[in-house]
C-alpha cells in the first residue's frame, strides 16, 4: 500500500522511513509546529458539557424514619 507524507505528499514506507508516516525529520517537525501554533485542532466535543443530561437525576428518597426538616413538628 502506498502512503504519502502528510506534509509534502512524497511516497513513504513504514519499513524504510524512520519518521513514518512522514518522509523526513523536517516534515515531522513541520507537522509538530502546526500543532503547536494551533493550525491543527481536534474537533469539539460531541455534546455540550454545560447542558444537562437527557435523564434528570432523581432526588434522594426519604425513609419514613427521617423527619422532613421543612415540615413543622406536630
Amino acid at each position: 500500500m502506498v502512503h504519502h507524507c502528510p506534509i509534502c505528499r512524497k511516497s513513504t514506507d513504514s519499513t524504510k522511513d524512520a519518521d513514518f508516516p512522514f518522509c523526513s525529520e523536517r516534515c515531522r517537525l513541520m507537522d509538530l509546529g502546526n500543532w503547536a501554533s494551533e493550525r491543527y485542532v481536534v474537533s469539539g466535543p460531541l455534546f455540550d458539557e454545560d447542558e444537562e443530561s437527557d435523564t434528570p437525576e432523581a432526588p434522594p428518597r426519604k425513609t419514613k424514619s427521617e423527619p422532613d426538616p421543612h415540615e413543622p413538628e406536630s
